[in-house]
């Protein structure tokens, strides 16, 4: 059997597959996050470590793990966690949705090499600003910085005792020779670290270490349980859901939104913002449109309101033309296509006919016209997606889905029940790492149905979208 961890923001997710991928076992652990000051979003490791014991107590209370043959890892992209010569953990890690360095990413980004040799923007949320703005703000933080590892490889640490990672996720920190696959010596160089302060690169689906013997017997766990080099949560989710192939897309309605394609070559466009990495899987990539705020600007909504995001999308009914009230959910910046920290969210054009269920509906219309962004500039590098799947926890809304079908024009097909997420696709890698297994057994779900756009309202929300886009330039103006 094989386990996958999956550390997202809100929480950590485990599951336990048979040889067959059938689910076994799954658990959760919630998480928090701190927001200190207005653009911040930090997490404790140890709360990290926490929710991993706690997992893998539960997945162990519901199944022998005996014979548990190998462990992947996901989890969100970029965090900063810093760890001394004693891999003591010295500041909360930074998340990948705080922007505080937007100065460091910006002159970082005006260095031509960042790009050249990245094939992305250097943005605000990736890993070497966020070191650049701990070397100008906390000078005896960064003196004693030994090691820099991305959230999932620090429950690697635990796990192993190694400080490994992997392509798909080390393609987030503005350190990574994305082409070649490899930390980049020179990028390094400008951020004043080196090859010494970053864990060794294995592949994906490639063994990275195994279980320390405590551990294993803490749980149940065989001694040589291999540890899987993993995948950042998209790619992982990729992997989960079998967007493997050229072609291929998912679209992740989840705390952030992500447009997703996989591609057989290295394609860069940075002056799309579009993010081009490494995929799980060797000798493949992905591109994707990233949207900070997609169910999390209900979840926020929701919270203004005092109801459940579930209740508010209840009762929506069929499909509605939009109507003349926008909402912006950029209430922590965007990255596609705008690559803007400063930017804030907005309600515009409301009037007196403006009821609760038509800003919920607002706040949904807006997050298909991002995803809109994110299209649009996905297929200006040329990619292009001839099967969209959507996943997470947004999808579970019809409307929301139909109005990003709509939106896109392109039909979305939602997987047979199932979470084909981080996690799975996390246990998908192990079980390649543990048995040889290739990406045959990254196969596309069965899909349960297929969501059509509304092609009676494809024009409006397509003029929707334009007033959209002029309302960003017109907000830009007042922040």
């Amino acid at each position: 059997m094989f386990i996958g961890l999956d550390l997202g923001t809100s929480g950590l997710k485990g599951v336990l597959i048979a040889p067959d991928q059938r689910l076994v076992a799954e658990a959760h652990a919630p998480l928090e996050v701190s927001r200190p000051q207005d653009g911040w979003s930090e997490q404790d490791p140890a709360d990290w470590i926490a929710a991993a014991e706690a997992v893998l107590a539960a997945l162990a209370a519901q199944a022998d793990l005996s014979g548990v043959l190998g462990i992947g890892l996901s989890g969100q992209m970029h965090g900063a966690t810093l760890l001394d010569k004693a891999d003591a953990v010295l500041r909360p890690c930074i998340l990948w949705n705080d922007t505080r360095a937007a100065a460091e990413a910006a002159a970082l980004d005006a260095d031509p090499r960042f790009r050249a040799i990245t094939g992305n923007i250097v943005f605000p949320g990736f890993t070497a600003p966020k070191l650049m703005w701990v070397k100008a703000n906390e000078p005896k933080v960064w003196a004693r910085i030994a090691k820099v590892l991305l959230p999932k490889d620090y429950l690697r640490l635990w796990l192993t005792g190694e400080a490994v990672g992997e392509m798909s996720d080390a393609a987030g920190t503005s350190w990574l020779d994305t082409g070649k696959r490899d930390w980049s010596d020179d990028l390094l160089a400008a951020t004043d670290l080196g090859r010494g302060h970053m864990p060794r690169l294995v592949e994906g689906s490639a063994v990275s270490g195994t279980v320390r013997d405590d551990l294993a017997a803490r749980w149940g766990l065989p001694r040589g349980v291999v540890v899987a080099g993993g995948g950042g949560d998209n790619a992982a989710s990729g992997v989960g859901v079998g967007v493997v192939n050229a072609g291929d897309g998912f679209v992740s309605i989840g705390t952030s939104g992500v447009l997703f394609a996989a591609s057989a070559a290295y394609q860069p466009a940075p002056e799309t913002a579009v993010h081009t990495f490494c995929h799980a899987l060797p000798g493949t990539w992905h591109q994707m449109g990233v949207i900070l705020a997609a169910a999390d600007a209900l979840n926020w909504f929701a919270h203004v309101l005092g109801s459940p995001s579930s209740a508010l999308t209840a009762d929506l009914g069929p499909l509605q033309a939009p109507g003349h009230g926008l909402f912006l959910p950029y209430l922590g910046g965007e990255r596609t296509p705008h690559n803007d920290a400063r930017i804030r969210g907005a309600f515009l054009h409301l009037d007196h006919a403006t009821d609760r269920a038509q800003m919920v509906r607002t706040v949904m219309e807006g997050v298909a016209h991002a995803f809109r962004d994110s299209f649009d500039a996905l297929t200006a590098t040329g990619t292009k997606i001839e099967r969209l799947i959507a996943v997470g926890g947004g999808s579970k809304s019809d409307y929301w889905v139909q109005a990003i079908a709509t939106a896109l024009d392109l039909p979305i097909g939602l997987p047979i029940a199932g979470d084909f997420g981080g996690a799975f696709g996390a246990a998908r890698l192990a079980l390649m790492a543990a048995t040889g297994a290739g990406a045959e057994v990254a196969t596309l779900p069965q899909i349960a149905r297929v969501i059509e756009p509304d092609r009676a309202l494809v024009p409006a929300f397509a003029t929707a979208h334009a007033r959209y886009r002029a309302a960003y330039a017109a907000l830009k103006g007042l922040n």
